[in-house]
């Protein structure tokens, strides 16, 4: 069992730049993938980018591409999302998941543990 707890969210105008942490509990996070999804209002939940459990590969969605860098830091039981040029369409709720199986994956739904979301706001 793994308890996520995000933090970093909040307001910022368009161009700006936030970096998500997500704190995971327990020992094993380094044998855990780890995934950031996001969800904005009266919209289903759309994949952001994961990273693999010893932080060797990446993947985005190909709209965020060269925007969003997803790191990770087992030492500190960590994982980011450093966003950068932040458009009003990335407004959402941010959540970050960890999956047991050693395969990155881009469907929440194999996602087996979430945190709690923060919150995203992009002014223009």
């Amino acid at each position: 069992q793994v308890q996520l707890v995000e933090s970093g969210g909040g307001l910022v105008q368009a161009g700006g730049s936030l970096r998500l942490s997500c704190a995971a509990s327990g020992r094993t996070f380094s044998s855990y993938v780890m995934g950031w999804f996001r969800q904005a209002p009266g919209k289903e939940r759309e994949f952001v980018a994961t990273i693999s459990a010893s932080g060797a590969v990446t993947s985005y969605a190909d709209s965020l591409k060269g925007r969003f860098t997803i790191s990770r830091d087992n030492a500190k039981n960590t994982v980011y999302l450093q966003m950068n040029s932040l458009k009003p369409e990335d407004t959402a709720v941010y959540y970050c998941a960890a999956r047991e199986y050693p395969q990155i994956a881009t469907r929440p739904l194999v996602y087996n543990y979430w945190g709690q979301g923060t919150q995203v706001t992009v002014s223009s």
